[in-house]
């Protein structure tokens, strides 16, 4: 968020170029429209956009489901060449321009396709420092949401807003798409075929196997006893816990801070339920990041003061939604509670605080 804030403050006064007309697929923004044609407009790009991204990952789900992994990463690798290629090429390239640096065409070009297919390489084939990894996706991130920012204002707000239902329906609801993801990746014990970042790395123990079931299975010779009083609605006999299946001498496979707080609790930790998947690291979809950096990227096209309410809203909503998912223990979306309350917090500062501040600086008054 801080790069995006950085990038739009350096480059507002440039042109975007050939790529910022993505932003009117369905409605081009005019200073002269009115209220009703502005809102039109953003309303039918929100929607254009939301129905193509829906269409997008239930395509990728029937993938995912015919088990075309390979071609889903080397899409994803494809897609991540060209962010970094094209994408990135041209904001360097608006940041050469601003600073006036002293670059010739070779040097580059060559910079720039080393700097691409190492990104590729460090993000799906090889085996490299995990803060290298986050690195690069970072820089995704940061670079598709510098040419968010480039969108309508109206247009913004709208897509943000939709975005934000879109995520709830598409988790929650029991066809959501992404939803259906979820249960297919669990189900195979695989990873999503999507980018993600993850937060950290987990602690091998010596001698640990691997995680390989998510669900408690009671095999023990009573479980016919157990069946009976779940029918009777016992409530112990409806603990589904993690267990770890053991490949090694260690009973515990991954372990990360977290877990090992609640192991020496004594609890069993559903990995799945917090957001930890199979490593034991706690991971966040990267188009969650990319939508806040855009909310926080329209607020610096506005004044910093609204930066820092929008991006302490979004932190706020973001530790909300951390606390659900350790309370629900399943799959929920991260955009809804920080976007509401990142567009809430911009409205507020930019209606009272900011009244309010400029009010006292006028009057001398410092607090």
């Amino acid at each position: 968020m801080l790069l995006v804030v950085l990038l739009v403050t350096a480059l507002s006064s440039s042109s975007g170029g050939g790529l910022a007309s993505i932003a009117a697929i369905a409605y081009s923004d005019d200073s002269s429209d009115s209220f009703w044609d502005k809102l039109k407009g953003a309303l039918l790009s929100s929607v254009s956009f939301v129905v193509l991204i829906t269409l997008l990952t239930f395509l990728l789900v029937l993938l995912f489901y015919l088990r075309c992994t390979r071609f889903l990463k080397s899409y994803m690798a494809f897609s991540s060449l060209v962010v970094l290629a094209f994408l990135g090429g041209e904001v360097f390239l608006l940041l050469i321009s601003r600073f006036y640096v002293p670059i010739d065409v070779v040097t580059f070009s060559l910079l720039l396709f080393n700097f691409a297919v190492v990104g590729v390489l460090a993000i799906f084939l090889a085996k490299v420092p995990i803060m290298v990894n986050q690195g690069y996706l970072v820089i995704i991130g940061v670079l598709v949401a510098y040419w968010f920012t480039l969108l309508p204002e109206w247009t913004t707000w709208a897509l943000l807003i939709a975005m934000s239902l879109y995520d709830l329906a598409a988790v929650l609801l029991p066809g959501g798409p992404l939803r259906l993801l979820v249960e297919l990746a669990i189900s195979r014990d695989e990873e999503l075929p999507a980018l993600v970042y993850e937060a950290r790395p987990v602690e091998h123990l010596p001698g640990a196997g691997r995680r390989l079931w998510r669900e408690r299975r009671d095999l023990t010779s009573n479980s016919s006893s157990n069946s009976n009083n779940l029918e009777a609605g016992d409530p112990a006999s409806q603990d589904t816990s993690l267990v770890i299946a053991e490949e090694g001498p260690s009973v515990s496979a991954l372990t990360a801070p977290f877990l090992q707080q609640q192991s020496e609790r004594g609890g069993e930790v559903d990995l799945e339920g917090i957001g930890l998947g199979s490593s034991g690291a706690i991971k966040l979809g990267l188009g969650d990041f990319i939508f806040y950096s855009v909310l926080v990227g329209r607020a610096a096209l506005y004044d910093f003061m609204t930066v820092y309410a929008c991006y302490l809203a979004i932190m706020a909503g973001l530790g909300i939604t951390l606390l659900l998912l350790a309370f629900y223990r399943k799959a929920l979306p991260a955009l809804p509670v920080s976007i509401a309350l990142g567009i809430i917090f911009y409205l507020l500062t930019r209606a009272s605080l900011e009244v309010f501040m400029v009010q006292c600086s006028t009057s001398l008054l410092m607090f």
